[in-house]
């Protein structure tokens, strides 16, 4: 007997019934970068549709959110550059872009989701994620303390998860270890397992202006060559108490995504990098792909198994599902 797949392709009404794979406004969380200032909605140039938020800014931002069922946003802040040094300091100050920037979302809305970027690149002056040794490397133990005191700022400001995005070797459970002792147990950590030294993070570092003032972050950030080191990474970070795993980028790396959520069954996010947003805006700006492309390139990174997906796209996205 012949088989026919396409019978159940017969209408639309059947094709949504047998459908696998369905993006939900609840899988997104969206990126909001905060900078110092007042009065400030600035779109950024690489990421058409996205802004600079001042945080007397973010009242509008965040009741639009809401009111299309997005739940979850993630913070980057982007302090003056006289705030910056080779330590941090701003990013773990009690006053700081970020932590200021918390506590007025949970003023506008104490539902909302906050989860925070747990990195040093906007706070230095040097641009790296950690701290310096004397011959410009990045001194993996040195840099564990400050980021357990960036953690346990925001958290302190009502922050409801943290996401260190560093890739320094053993930052979860120092992480972990400093929001415990804080009484802070019940926080969780949305760790940045797998995340590769990409290109495709152009465009965001413009809107965070965090790119290195010297050399490139490939001795903490993974080759992109790499898929076993991915399954290491996460299984360290699983070990240490993470409590969600991500692989960053998405669009590139769906095999790694999939590798992931295979060998593991901790809840999975994928970062839809700034750089996979720039190309498909820009291609449906200019008429090369119509905006169905948004929608399938998203729910590809659904399908190779993520079960978050952080994204520019997310308030599109939300749109396009509640008229369907």
């Amino acid at each position: 007997m012949l088989r026919r797949p396409r019978r159940l392709r017969t209408n639309k009404a059947i094709r949504n019934l047998v459908r696998e794979t369905k993006l939900n406004v609840e899988d997104f969380i969206y990126p909001l970068f905060i900078v110092e200032g007042e009065n400030i909605k600035r779109e950024i140039s690489s990421l058409p549709d996205v802004y600079h938020f001042s945080v007397d800014m973010l009242e509008d931002e965040i009741r639009e959110l809401k009111e299309l069922g997005i739940e979850h946003v993630i913070l980057f802040g982007i302090p003056h550059d006289d705030e910056k040094d080779a330590c941090a300091t701003a990013g773990f100050d009690e006053n700081g872009i970020i932590q200021r920037a918390i506590r007025k979302i949970k003023e506008i809305d104490r539902e909302m989701n906050v989860i925070t970027d747990v990195c040093m690149c906007e706070y230095t002056s040097h641009g790296h994620c950690g701290i310096l040794d004397e011959n410009g490397y990045v001194n993996n133990d040195k840099t564990l303390e400050y980021l357990a005191k960036i953690a346990v700022s925001h958290v302190k400001a009502g922050a409801d998860m943290v996401a260190p995005s560093d890739m320094m070797d053993g930052r979860i459970k120092a992480i972990r270890q400093a929001l415990d002792k804080e009484n802070f147990e019940h926080i969780a950590i949305m760790s940045y397992s797998a995340k590769y030294a990409s290109t495709f993070y152009g465009p965001f570092r413009e809107a965070a202006n965090s790119a290195p003032s010297f050399g490139d972050r490939k001795t903490y950030q993974m080759d992109p060559a790499n898929s076993n080191e991915a399954i290491i990474e996460s299984e360290l970070d699983i070990e240490e108490g993470a409590d969600i795993l991500m692989v960053k980028p998405a669009l590139s790396y769906l095999d790694i995504i999939r590798r992931t959520k295979d060998n593991f069954d901790l809840p999975l996010a994928a970062y839809n990098v700034s750089g996979e947003y720039a190309m498909l805006k820009s291609a449906v700006k200019n008429g090369i792909l119509s905006e169905g492309a948004i929608y399938e390139s998203v729910m590809s990174i659904k399908r190779a198994g993520a079960d978050i997906i952080i994204t520019y796209f997310a308030k599109e996205l939300a749109k396009q599902i509640k008229n369907k």
